[in-house]
């Protein structure tokens, strides 16, 4: 089927999702990349953000993961990532909580920074699918 892709949507403890989609938007170093069907090859950093994939099915899934790598060939999308959470298993209250906490913290702590990233996306994450 060279009208779909295959998408895998990994952390470093599980595969968060599988599946076949029409297109992919996910935030790079360079920027948000939208991947569709025959899409040349790609290797990039991910950074903080949001995976938005509009599934074979024409549902949108949504999820948050921090940094890592996504990879585009022959129409396999892969994207690594240290974290990686759907936006329906989200807590958003904690999620909001989170991101106090961590703007507490200080954003000149690098971790802090990290911490405040990955809440933001959580929460971007999480509102949109509500």
């Amino acid at each position: 089927m060279a009208d779909v892709l295959h998408v895998e949507v990994v952390s470093a403890d599980r595969t968060v999702w599988s599946g076949d989609a029409t297109r992919v938007i996910a935030r790079t170093s360079e920027g948000d990349v939208g991947i569709l069907p025959g899409h040349a090859p790609l290797l990039s950093l991910l950074v903080d953000g949001v995976v938005d994939v509009l599934t074979a099915e024409g549902e949108t899934w949504v999820a948050a993961v921090s940094t890592g790598f996504i990879s585009v060939a022959h129409n396999r999308v892969s994207i690594l990532s240290e974290y990686a959470e759907a936006s329906h298993d989200i807590d958003l209250e904690k999620a909001r909580q989170d991101l106090e906490r961590a703007q507490a913290a200080g954003e000149s702590q690098d971790e802090a920074a990290e911490a405040v990233r990955l809440a933001e996306a959580k929460i971007r994450a999480a509102e949109r699918v509500r």
